[in-house]
């Protein structure tokens, strides 16, 4: 029997559905193979070598260096120095080791953009830069938190100070380390799971969070869960390091010598300064909400955070310390002195 005209055309339709469907999937498949075309990001807000950027070249190199031997002598002169074995400068020595790393993260690659052509990472680089870079800040978070708590103890109990402090030194150091290294791994393993399809420009100084999810091909409101979890962590830090000191301060203020009061109060001065100059830079650029700043000021506060704040982090901890500059001068001087004599 021969088929009728309207049932040739109901077949071709059928035939025509059919073959339609793999098409639309095919299609499908391709959009999602082309949103993992990005392989790197662009920081496009750096001047040009030639347009301005040796200018800001030239101070970043030296303020680098400065920040990376500075460190290192403060590291090495409290593991050499004898007087200085103690918790308060052991932690202080920590916090130079991880000054160290915290600033090689990104002020290398700031210096690379200012005299590159290029000004581009790889996406695994990038990645690798926000992990590290976060994970050095949130243990150094830790340590500032420690640090208060061992002058609590050390103002608020001194008699019990050494056995109080002394058999856990080692526990909180690598505690602090350990926390703040495995705190960020899940948010970077399932930043490395998102589609990046384009635009691949950062306006940042370098690899940051926000900037870089608003790259994303996806929904990323995910996110806000890690936000929350960072800000309950640092508030809670903030919490303790100011109670800490209130009550320090309580403390210092019932002492009936003023030169013991001054002595007191000149001790935890540093650690102040400090706590005040991470949170505030923290505070500004992390916790600030649903405000949002004009390009020029959130590079600024960037620039506070990554490079100024470890600038006067180490000038704190080692020009206006005595004991860090007699030791630093005994170490580093007596050796070269003792180099020259051999010579």
């Amino acid at each position: 029997m021969i088929p009728s005209l309207q049932t040739q055309k109901l077949s071709i339709m059928v035939l025509d559905v059919d073959f339609a469907l793999p098409t639309s999937e095919t299609t499908e498949n391709t959009d999602q193979e082309n949103q993992t075309m990005v392989t790197e990001f662009y920081f496009s807000d750096f001047p040009q070598f030639e347009k301005g950027g040796l200018l800001f070249f030239i101070p970043l190199l030296f303020i680098y260096i400065f920040i990376f031997v500075g460190n290192f002598m403060i590291f090495f002169a409290v593991r050499l120095d004898i007087r200085l074995h103690n918790p308060m400068y052991n932690f202080i020595s920590v916090f130079s080791f991880l000054e160290i790393w915290y600033t090689t993260v990104t002020i290398p690659k700031m210096l690379s953009n200012l005299v590159s052509e290029q000004k581009t990472i790889s996406f695994i680089g990038c990645l690798l830069q926000m992990y590290f870079f976060y994970s050095l800040g949130v243990t150094e978070d830790l340590v500032l938190t420690v640090m208060a708590i061992d002058r609590y103890v050390a103002i608020c109990n001194p008699l019990h100070y050494a056995v109080i402090m002394t058999p856990r030194l080692r526990i909180l150091s690598t505690g602090s380390c350990l926390f703040g290294f495995l705190m960020l791994m899940p948010e970077i393993v399932w930043i490395s799971t998102l589609p990046f399809c384009g635009p691949n420009q950062i306006h940042q100084l370098f690899c940051d969070f926000e900037p870089v999810l608003h790259l994303a091909c996806t929904d990323t409101s995910m996110i806000l869960v890690e936000d929350v979890i960072h800000a309950i962590s640092v508030l809670t830090s903030l919490s303790i390091i100011t109670l800490s000191y209130l009550r320090i301060i309580t403390v210092i203020l019932k002492i009936p010598s003023g030169e013991s009061r001054r002595k007191a109060f000149s001790t935890c001065a540093a650690h102040v300064t400090i706590f005040l100059l991470f949170f505030g830079s923290v505070t500004l650029m992390y916790l600030h909400f649903s405000v949002t700043f004009p390009p020029l000021l959130d590079k600024a506060i960037a620039l506070i955070f990554a490079v100024l704040a470890p600038l006067f982090n180490l000038i704190i901890y080692s020009l206006r310390n005595k004991d860090m500059k007699d030791a630093i001068t005994k170490i580093f001087c007596s050796q070269k002195m003792f180099n020259v004599s051999e010579s």
